[in-house]
């Protein structure tokens, strides 16, 4: 008799841990999340293309973000909320790919795919393009976010991990040593 009754209250413990699973999962549907999709893949992707030096692993760092979104049980306020949600998603998967040694490297914006340096023209080379290479990627992520992705300090506080309060300081930092490569460059 104490196995029946033992089965039964697993069977109703299991049954109310997947009604709070299923309560708490954003009620984001097919059609919203190609909405969504199109909206953030871009920017996304340019944000890992820049960040990382590497447009196979940006691929494969967008894919496995959406991924880890739907996957996650979150509910979002809103639009915004979810997008910040998913740079922060971006952002941590980068750490990962640079923390585990994965084929993360910075190709020069001088090189081409085989990270070969090609001899380009005067008219193809950019000094911000340069000025944001030497950058420390953490200074890229923000310039990047703030300037490119027009992201608030609290955006960019949630996406890298940081304290909103920090931000503006280290922004300010990062846009005094652009300015200072972008003089020499000159």
């Amino acid at each position: 008799m104490s196995t029946s009754i033992t089965a039964t209250m697993r069977t109703r413990l299991l049954a109310r841990a997947e009604a709070r699973v299923e309560a708490r999962r954003d009620p984001m549907d097919e059609d919203a999340f190609r909405g969504f999709y199109e909206r953030t893949s871009r920017p996304l992707w340019a944000y890992l293309a820049r960040c990382t030096g590497d447009r196979p692993l940006a691929d494969d760092l967008l894919q496995e973000t959406y991924y880890r979104l739907l996957r996650t049980s979150g509910n979002y306020a809103d639009e915004a909320h979810r997008r910040n949600a998913l740079f922060r998603i971006a952002t941590n998967l980068m750490a990962d790919a640079r923390r585990h040694d994965r084929r993360v490297r910075h190709t020069p914006l001088g090189a081409d795919e085989g990270g070969t340096t090609v001899d380009r023209t005067p008219a193809e080379r950019t000094d911000l393009a340069r000025a944001m290479a030497k950058l420390r990627p953490a200074q890229r992520k923000m310039v990047w976010l703030a300037y490119v992705q027009g992201a608030s300090h609290a955006e960019i506080a949630e996406a890298l991990g940081l304290k909103a309060a920090s931000i503006r300081l280290l922004l300010f930092r990062a846009r005094k040593q652009l300015a200072s490569f972008l003089r020499s460059e000159a």
